[in-house]
C-alpha cells in the first residue's frame, strides 16, 4: 500500500474510532455492539457467506424503532466522516504533487501549455481568451439531502482535518485537535439529520450564498492569477489582456417553473440579499487593506485621487475631519475610509424595497462601476508613484472580485414554463380582440401573429395591471427585471429560460413581453429543449427564429449571440439513457450547423444533474466529448443538489474543479477536427442503437402498466416526496403517473433502491440486438469506444452506473411489490442489467466493470458493506409502514426511513 493509501486508511480509522466512542457515550454499549454485529454480517455476506444474509435479515426484522434509528444513524454518520476523509485525501494528493513540482493535468496552466504545444500563436490565444465565458449555475433542485446545519459542522471538521494534514502539531495541539473533532462528532450525533420543515426559497438562497461567501468569492482572483502566470511563463515577452472569465450564476430565487413559492417578492428579496452580501464582502476586503495601503503622501499622489478625496469630503464633511485626524498624510487610507463609508450607506440602501425607494442617494454607490472607478483611481495613483507592487497585489485582487461579482454577486437566471407565457399572451391578445382563442392557433399562425405584435409600437400592457393573477405576475416579472437592471446592472439578470420550448412562438412570446417592459435588448431569451422530440426539433426551431427579421434584430442588439439550453434530466426520463445522450449530441451538432449558417455565436447551456441518469459524470470529460464546434470559449452548466456541496464546500476541491472546467473549455474551444468528421459508420450505428434502446426503455417505462404500481411499491418515492430537501414540489402537477413526476425524484428513488435504472437501462438490449453474433459489428463498437470521445464517455458513464447498482439489493426492494406486479417488472430489469454488463465488458475489453478506474471500483467495493445495512433496514421499515394502521407508528417509521434515505445518499454519494 502506498503512503497516500496509508494516510487515508489511518484517517478513516481515526474518525471511525471517534465515532465509536461517541456512539457508546451517547447510546450505550449494546447499540455499539449491534452496529458491529450488523457490519460483520454484511461484510461476510459480501464475501459469499450465505448464512450471513439470513442472520442479517433476522436481526433487521427484530430491531425496535429506536434501535433501527441508532443503527442507521451510525452508518450514516460514518459515511459523512468517510466522505470528509476522502476529500482531504484528494486535497493531500494535489498539494503533494504541487510541492514536488510535478505539473498537474487538467489545470489552466496545463491548458496553456497544451495550446502552445499545438502551435497556437499569442494573438490566436488572445482571441480565445477574449471569448472565454464560463459560468457554473447553482440551482435549487431538491437533491441535497444534507441540512445546512450539518453542512456547516462538516465544514468545520474538514478544516480541522486539513489543519492536521498541513501543520506540524505539538502533542498538546494534537490533543486539542482530537478533542475538537470528537466534540464536533458528538454534536453531529445529537443533531437531527432531516429537516423538520420544508425549506423556503429564501432558505435555499441562504444555502447558495454559503458557497459564494466561503469559497467562490475568494477563488475568482486565484483563477485570474493562474492564467496570468501561465501566460507569462509559456509566452514570455507577449502581453495579454485578461478579463474575468469565470462568473457564477444562480437559479435560486429565479426558477419559478413548477415552484409556486418563487414569487415576485421572493425574487426581489433574493437580489437584494445577494447585493447585501456582496457589499459586506467588499467592506471586509477594504477593512483588511488598511494595513497594506498605508503609503505616505510624500511618495506622491495623483491629481485625480486628490480631487476624489475633496469630492468625498463634500459628501461626508464630518467624517472627512475624522479621517484626516486619524490618517494624517495617508491619502490611500483616507480614500479607503470614504469607500467603506459609501459601501455601508449602499448596504443600508439595499435593505429598502425597490418600489418604495429611488435608485440611490448621493452618499451611496449607484453601481459597481462607480466602486470600481474609486479602486482603479487608487491603483493608478500607486502605479505612478512607486507603488506598482501594491497596485497589482491585494488591490488588484479586489478589483478582479468586483469585476467578477459586481453588486449582484451571482447572475440570477429567470426560468418559467412555456405554457405560462402562452397563457399570458392569450389573455393579452384576447383583451385587444386580436385573437379569439390563441391556443387554437397553429404554430405558424402564432409565429406570424407575435411577429406582427413585435413590430407594433404601441404599449402592450397598461401601467396598472388588471388581468388574471397569473398573467399579472408574468408581466410584473419583466418589470422586476427592468428594476433589477436599473439598480444592479444588466448582469444581475441576463437570461430568461423557457422550459419545454417546442416552437419559435414560445420564444417570440417572451420577446414580446420583454420588449413591452423595455428589457429585450438586455436579456438573452433562452429556449430550453428537454424531451427527445423537442431536442430533435431544436435546429428547426432556431432556424425559424434566425430567419425572423424581428428576432434577428433582437440578436443583433445582443451582439449576435444566442444561448440555447439542453435538458439532460427530462430527456432521459422521456426516452432513456442512450436515446437521450444521442439526442443531446445530435442536437448540439444541429445547433452548431444552424448558428454557423446564420453567423450566430452559440453558447450552450447544459442542464446537467449529479447522477448519470441526469447527465452527471466528470464535467471536464463531458465537455471534451462535446461535438466539435459546440464549445467556443463560452459554456454554462448547472450545478445541482449534492453536487454543489461536493464541488464547492471545500475551497481546495472547488479550485481544482473550476480549473478542470477552464482546462476543458479552453482545449475544446481549439478542437482541430470539423463538426462533420465523425465516421459515417459510427453515426449510423448510433442512430440504430439509440432507436433500439429507446424502444426497450419505452416498453418498460411508458408501455408497461405494471411499472407505475411497481415504482410506487418497490421504491421509497412517497417518502422521498416528504423529505424536506427543497422548496419545489416533487411533481409538476397532481397525479400518480410517471409523466407527472419530476426527473429528480424519479432518479433519486431508483438510486436508493440500488437499481440506477436511468443510468443504463436499454443499453444492453441495444448493443446485443444490434451486434448479435456479428464479430465485425462488435469490433466496430470497440473501435468507437477507443476512438470516439462521445461514445467512450457514454459507455463509461453507464459502466459507473452499472457498478454502483446491485441487483441483489434491488431484489429486496422488489419484494415490497405485489407478486404479479413484481413479476411483470423486476425480471426485465434484472435481465437487462445482465445484458448491459456483458455487452459493456465485451466492448471495453475489461474483465470486470470499472477495471479501467480501479480506485473507483475499490471505493464502491469498500463502501457496499456499510451501505447494505441501511438498505436492509429501509426495506424492513417500508414493509412495516405499508402494513400499519396506527398513524403515530407510521409517523415514527417515516422518520427513520427518511434518516435511511440520507444515509444511503451519503454512502453512495448520489441522490438525484
Amino acid at each position: 500500500m502506498d503512503n497516500s493509501q496509508d494516510l487515508i486508511s489511518q484517517q478513516i480509522h481515526l474518525l471511525g474510532n471517534m465515532l465509536g466512542e461517541v456512539l457508546i457515550e451517547q447510546e450505550g454499549q449494546p447499540l455499539f455492539d449491534r452496529v458491529e454485529e450488523v457490519r460483520a454480517l454484511t461484510k461476510a455476506m459480501r464475501l459469499g457467506d450465505e448464512s450471513a444474509e439470513a442472520s442479517l435479515q433476522q436481526i433487521v426484522e427484530s430491531l425496535s424503532l429506536s434501535e433501527a434509528y441508532g443503527v442507521v444513524k451510525a452508518f450514516a454518520s460514518y459515511f459523512q466522516l468517510v466522505n470528509l476523509a476522502e476529500e482531504q485525501a484528494r486535497v493531500r494528493a494535489l498539494r503533494s504533487r504541487a510541492q514536488s513540482g510535478e505539473p498537474l493535468n487538467e489545470t489552466i496552466t496545463a491548458a496553456v501549455t497544451e495550446l502552445s504545444r499545438r502551435g497556437l500563436a499569442a494573438d490566436q490565444l488572445q482571441a480565445l481568451i477574449d471569448r472565454l465565458a464560463i459560468m457554473p449555475v447553482i440551482t435549487a433542485h431538491p437533491t441535497e439531502a444534507k441540512r445546512r446545519t450539518i453542512m456547516v459542522k462538516l465544514g468545520r471538521l474538514a478544516a480541522k482535518l486539513h489543519e492536521i494534514d498541513t501543520v506540524t502539531l505539538t502533542p498538546d495541539e494534537w490533543a486539542d485537535a482530537i478533542d475538537l473533532i470528537t466534540e464536533e462528532i458528538a454534536s453531529l450525533w445529537q443533531t437531527e439529520e432531516t429537516r423538520t420543515r420544508q425549506p423556503t426559497v429564501l432558505d435555499e438562497v441562504r444555502n447558495n450564498l454559503y458557497y459564494l461567501e466561503h469559497t467562490l468569492f475568494e477563488l475568482a482572483p486565484r483563477l485570474h492569477v493562474e492564467l496570468h502566470r501561465a501566460l507569462a511563463a509559456i509566452y514570455p515577452g507577449d502581453a495579454f489582456q485578461v478579463a474575468p472569465f469565470v462568473r457564477i450564476g444562480s437559479w435560486v430565487g429565479g426558477d419559478r417553473d413548477g415552484n409556486p413559492f418563487v414569487s415576485i417578492a421572493v425574487t426581489e428579496e433574493t437580489l437584494r440579499t445577494q447585493k447585501a452580501l456582496a457589499l459586506r464582502l467588499y467592506r471586509a476586503a477594504i477593512d483588511r487593506m488598511y494595513g497594506v495601503l498605508s503609503s505616505s503622501e510624500r511618495f506622491g499622489v495623483s491629481d485625480g485621487l486628490r480631487a476624489s478625496l475633496a469630492a468625498d469630503a463634500m459628501l461626508f464633511p464630518a467624517e472627512a475631519v475624522r479621517f484626516e485626524q486619524r490618517y494624517p498624510g495617508q491619502p490611500y487610507r483616507q480614500k479607503m475610509a470614504f469607500i467603506y463609508q459609501k459601501l455601508l450607506a449602499t448596504e443600508e440602501g439595499a435593505a429598502r424595497p425597490w418600489r418604495a425607494d429611488r435608485l440611490s442617494r448621493p452618499t451611496e454607490y449607484g453601481s459597481a462601476g462607480e466602486f470600481l472607478d474609486d479602486l482603479r483611481l487608487m491603483q493608478s495613483s500607486l502605479a505612478q508613484h512607486r507603488g506598482a507592487r501594491m497596485a497589482r497585489g491585494r488591490l488588484q485582487r479586489l478589483i478582479t472580485q468586483v469585476e467578477t461579482f459586481g453588486f449582484h454577486l451571482a447572475t440570477l437566471d429567470i426560468r418559467q414554463h412555456s405554457e405560462r407565457h402562452a397563457s399570458a399572451v392569450a389573455e393579452l391578445l384576447g383583451r385587444y380582440g386580436l385573437v379569439a382563442t390563441y391556443s387554437d392557433l397553429s404554430e405558424h399562425q402564432r409565429h406570424d401573429l407575435l411577429t406582427a405584435e413585435l413590430y407594433n409600437p404601441r404599449p402592450l400592457t397598461p401601467a396598472r395591471l388588471d388581468f388574471s393573477p397569473e398573467t399579472n405576475e408574468t408581466i410584473e416579472l419583466f418589470r422586476l427585471i427592468r428594476r433589477a437592471h436599473e439598480r444592479l446592472g444588466p448582469r444581475a439578470i441576463d437570461s430568461y429560460i423557457i422550459s419545454m420550448t417546442a416552437g419559435a412562438s414560445d420564444v417570440l412570446a417572451v420577446l414580446l413581453m420583454a420588449q413591452d417592459s423595455g428589457v429585450a435588448d438586455q436579456l438573452d431569451i433562452v429556449p430550453l429543449f428537454e424531451t427527445v422530440r423537442d431536442l430533435e426539433n431544436a435546429g428547426r426551431v432556431m432556424e425559424a427564429l434566425f430567419t425572423n427579421p424581428v428576432y434577428a434584430a433582437h440578436l443583433q442588439a445582443r451582439g449576435g449571440r444566442q444561448q440555447v439550453m439542453i435538458g439532460y434530466s427530462d430527456s432521459n426520463k422521456d426516452g432513456g439513457f442512450l436515446a437521450a445522450n444521442w439526442a443531446l449530441h445530435r442536437t448540439q451538432r444541429a445547433l452548431v450547423e444552424v448558428c454557423d449558417r446564420h453567423g450566430v455565436w452559440l453558447t450552450l447551456f447544459h442542464g446537467r444533474g449529479g447522477t448519470i441518469g441526469r447527465g452527471g459524470g466528470p464535467t471536464n470529460e463531458a465537455i471534451l466529448a462535446q461535438p466539435a464546434g459546440s464549445v467556443r470559449g463560452s459554456v454554462k452548466i448547472t450545478e445541482q443538489g449534492e453536487v454543489v456541496a461536493d464541488r464547492f464546500a471545500n475551497p481546495h476541491i472547488a479550485y481544482r474543479y473550476l480549473g478542470q472546467l477552464c482546462n476543458a473549455v479552453m482545449l475544446a474551444s481549439h478542437q482541430s477536427d470539423g463538426a462533420g468528421s465523425t465516421p459515417r459508420a459510427w453515426m449510423s450505428a448510433m442512430n440504430e442503437l439509440a432507436g433500439l434502446a429507446e424502444q426497450m426503455y419505452r416498453e418498460l417505462v411508458h408501455g408497461n402498466p405494471a411499472l407505475v404500481a411497481y415504482f410506487h411499491a418497490a421504491t421509497p418515492i412517497a417518502e422521498i416526496s416528504q423529505l424536506n430537501i427543497g422548496s419545489r414540489p416533487a411533481r409538476r402537477k397532481a397525479g400518480q403517473q410517471i409523466r407527472d413526476l419530476r426527473a429528480i425524484p424519479w432518479v433519486f428513488a431508483w438510486t436508493q433502491t440500488r437499481v440506477n435504472l436511468p443510468g443504463w437501462f436499454g443499453l444492453g438490449t441495444a448493443l446485443e440486438t444490434w451486434a448479435s453474433d456479428d464479430s465485425g459489428r462488435w469490433a466496430l463498437l470497440a473501435e468507437m469506444y477507443r476512438d470516439w470521445a462521445f461514445f467512450r464517455t457514454t459507455v463509461d458513464n453507464a459502466q459507473m452506473s452499472l457498478r454502483k447498482a446491485d441487483m441483489h439489493i434491488a431484489q429486496l426492494y422488489a419484494s415490497l411489490a405485489d407478486e404479479k406486479v413484481r413479476e411483470e417488472v423486476f425480471p426485465r430489469i434484472s435481465a437487462e442489467y445482465a445484458r448491459a454488463e456483458q455487452s459493456v465488458l465485451r466492448i471495453t475489453g475489461l474483465g470486470e466493470l470499472l477495471d479501467n478506474e480501479q480506485w473507483l471500483q475499490k471505493a464502491i467495493r469498500l463502501r457496499n458493506p456499510y451501505v447494505d445495512p441501511m438498505n436492509y433496514i429501509q426495506v424492513a421499515l417500508l414493509r412495516r409502514l405499508r402494513h400499519t394502521d396506527d398513524p403515530d407508528e407510521a409517523e415514527a417509521l417515516r422518520s427513520v426511513i427518511l434518516l435511511s434515505v440520507n444515509g444511503i445518499a451519503a454512502g453512495l454519494r448520489n441522490t438525484g
